[in-house]
């Protein structure tokens, strides 16, 4: 496997953990760091395709990460590791177009199947932490989505299923044009930048609710 991982924790045995269980199958990890300046500095430099984060590190937090990799518009996709459930950081995850958010505890259970979908550009929340948010009612359907016609939240959905434009056009019988003047309504109207990628995110986050 060529994919390129930087992995940072503050914590030596999960980052160790986690380091080797991935070399162990075939993943290049590039570097590894204990705080997040390290962190950052190594993605920058290095520009992995992967970047395997803890959402709490001294200097910089795995969060503050994500929002500079935004902010730069660096190409790493940022998977977060946590022990956390607050919606306050879910919530920021989604913001900084963060790719994989998965909890600790399952770490190991879970970060092969979170670094598959990352690597095809599907976005990957573990079952576990969507699950606690939906008993406990904080997952709440975004405001934007009611602001989407019919027809908008149609192309959504199959944006939704990693369809492409051409996929999107062929299925609902419209022009492709048709279909990308769709996309830019809805990158307006649920505010958006324009990285190609980040509808495409924020459809697969919110693929419930349509």
């Amino acid at each position: 496997m060529n994919t390129s991982i930087v992995i940072a924790d503050d914590h030596p045995l999960m980052l160790r953990g986690l380091t080797d269980f991935l070399t162990s199958k075939g993943y290049h990890i590039v570097g590894s760091a204990t705080d997040g300046n390290r962190a950052y500095n190594l993605i920058v430099k290095l520009k992995p395709k992967i970047a395997i984060l803890d959402i709490r590190m001294p200097h910089k937090t795995g969060l503050e990460i994500a929002e500079a990799c935004k902010k730069n518009n660096l190409p790493t996709k940022i998977i977060l590791i946590t022990f956390d459930k607050e919606e306050a950081l879910y919530d920021k995850a989604k913001e900084f177009n963060v790719y994989g958010y998965i909890l600790k505890e399952f770490a190991i259970e879970e970060i092969e199947i979170c670094i598959e979908n990352v690597v095809n550009n599907k976005p990957y929340f573990s079952e576990e932490i969507a699950h606690y948010l939906k008993v406990n009612n904080i997952e709440k359907k975004p405001e934007t989505i009611d602001l989407l016609t019919k027809s908008e939240l149609k192309i959504v959905k199959l944006i939704s299923e990693n369809k492409t434009s051409h996929d999107i056009a062929k299925e609902l019988s419209i022009s492709v044009r048709t279909v990308d003047k769709h996309r830019s309504n809805i990158v307006a109207k649920v505010g958006l930048d324009d990285k190609p990628t980040s509808l495409t995110i924020w459809a697969g986050l919110n693929k419930a609710y349509l």
